[in-house]
């Protein structure tokens, strides 16, 4: 899996351990190994008073590398030998070698300090950071938990509700922000991040500044009885939002573990629930997802042709039923103008109340204010023909699933679009070959399939749309992360991000 850590010791007999493994410090076994050996060495050595770790070229850690999940859950082991032993790298490296170090080490942080690389700095006993860093844990996304003593750590630092909240949405933290709470001690400029680490981990060392085994701190953690209570709200909250996930509810039982039974006995639970996690079809699903993401990024034929996106400002749709006004509502919340066409008065007045009816219902619950009910509904035009439809930069097909019907609209969206329109399907059943038969657009015809049933938070994300035809492809509309092939042969998988929040919602891969 590569990278390292090296070692350099200064005259002020401070050592500077530097995490290196481009592009952003991913920590592998071998890196984590090559840390301990770094500690390991610089505990031994005469001249070395106090250490410093910080990571290469301004990044301190992005986390664990991802790509080693994979092994892992095909039944390869991640290590063998001592490195293999349960909870190694949580308690044997971070808890016995770096956080009971009898010299006081300073996490120096720029950049990223996300998952294991938070978890690095945390068994740190103090954390100097700038103020563009980044600080989470955010497995939660990954389908897991933090696996490096995270889940035990964050609640000492930075309090009981606030830990749950970052681990629960995976939301990272900037470095005032970390500041305030506490996860860090000072907020300093970049090019003075290491020499102000070296100088406060020489004040630890002089008691001038205060020498903290973050692991048992607790004069943040509420007593039991109040802890408790907090951490059952947070069930709640998380069974309400994402009932089918169980890797919320998990990490809210190992952190309680630690406050119950002592945060030793959390280290433990902590490892054995992420082993079992990381095994679950959630996680195998989401590191997918994952990838997949990142794959639509590099696509041959696509991106390497240094092709750019289109822009999309007003879009058509044909169509007001369920689907149809539910694509409509979503278009129109992000702020694209939005004309719905029927086929005569009765259901275009029926689909235009629809997406009135769906705006009405977020004012009602409080996720929309009626200003902003009233701006959304003026983007939304209604029509009987195909006149307005002349300067629409996409047309979104939302009928209902009949061939013939599909290909006579497709045939006159041919005649009254302008050649440079992006002609989109909602089908599931039909092959897009068929749908665009009888025209002569096959190049700018793509398939959009949406849920219905989660309409809004669908086209919450940036999505790209890739025509395999052509070749051709937008983003940035209402967003969605998605690749498509003939539509018959995809799968669709949906899930839930961590909490419910909707990060990823469709992905359409050809089978």
């Amino acid at each position: 899996m590569g990278g390292k850590t090296t070692i350099s010791v200064g005259s002020d007999g401070v050592a500077i351990i530097t995490i290196i493994n481009p592009p952003v410090n991913s920590l592998s076994v071998d890196v984590l190994l090559s840390l301990k050996e770094s500690f390991d060495e610089a505990l031994q050595r005469d001249d070395v008073k106090a250490i410093v770790v910080t990571g290469a070229k301004g990044k301190f850690s992005g986390g664990f590398d991802i790509n080693a999940f994979g092994g892992i859950q095909g039944g390869k082991a991640m290590t063998t030998g001592l490195a293999s032993k349960p909870g190694y790298v949580s308690i044997d490296i971070l808890s016995d070698t770096v956080e009971a170090a009898r010299k006081p080490s300073v996490a120096a942080i720029d950049g990223l300090a996300l998952g294991g690389g938070l978890e690095v700095a945390m068994a740190c006993h103090a954390r100097i950071a700038t103020s563009s860093a980044q600080l989470g844990l955010p497995e939660l996304q990954l389908g897991i938990i933090p696996g490096f003593g995270g889940t035990q750590r964050l609640p000492r630092l930075v309090g009981l509700a606030k830990a749950l909240e970052m681990m629960l949405t995976s939301k990272p933290l900037r470095g005032e922000e970390a500041h305030n709470l506490g996860l860090v001690d000072a907020i300093v400029p970049g090019d003075e991040l290491v020499d102000i680490a070296r100088k406060w981990a020489l004040d630890i060392l002089a008691r001038r500044k205060p020498w903290v085994p973050s692991l048992y701190k607790t004069d943040k953690i509420e007593p039991l009885g109040e802890a408790r209570e907090i951490l059952n709200f947070a069930r709640a909250q998380a069974r309400k939002q994402a009932p089918n996930l169980q890797h919320p509810q998990v990490c809210i039982d190992v952190i309680e573990e630690g406050i119950v039974s002592g945060p030793r006995a959390g280290l433990i639970k902590e490892y054995e629930s992420f082993q079992v996690l990381l095994k679950s079809d959630t996680c195998k699903s989401l590191i997918h997802v994952f990838f997949a993401q990142r794959g639509t990024t590099k696509v041959p034929g696509v991106t390497d042709l240094g092709l750019k996106p289109r822009q999309i400002r007003k879009v058509a749709i044909l169509g007001g039923g369920l689907m149809g006004s539910g694509i409509a509502t979503a278009l129109i919340l992000n702020g694209y103008q939005v004309i719905l066409k029927e086929v005569n008065q009765k259901f275009l007045d029926a689909g235009l109340g629809r997406v009135k009816a769906n705006l009405t219902s977020s004012v009602k619950k409080g996720k929309l204010t009626q200003e902003k009910f009233e701006k959304t509904i003026t983007r939304l035009k209604g029509a009987l023909d195909y006149e307005s439809f002349k300067d629409v930069d996409m047309v979104i097909e939302a009928v209902i699933e009949n061939v013939s019907l599909k290909q006579q609209i497709f045939s006159d969206l041919e005649k009254y679009c302008s050649p440079n329109c992006i002609l989109a399907s909602n089908t599931s059943t039909i092959d897009l070959n068929l749908v665009g038969e009888k025209t002569k657009s096959h190049d700018r015809i793509i398939g959009a399939h949406f849920f219905s049933t989660r309409m809004v938070p669908v086209v919450y994300q940036n999505f790209w749309i890739w025509s395999l035809a052509f070749q051709k492809y937008t983003d940035d509309l209402c967003g969605l992360h998605f690749v498509t092939n003939l539509v018959p042969n995809f799968y669709q998988k949906y899930m839930d991000g961590p909490c419910g929040l909707p990060k990823y919602w469709i992905y359409l891969y050809p089978v």
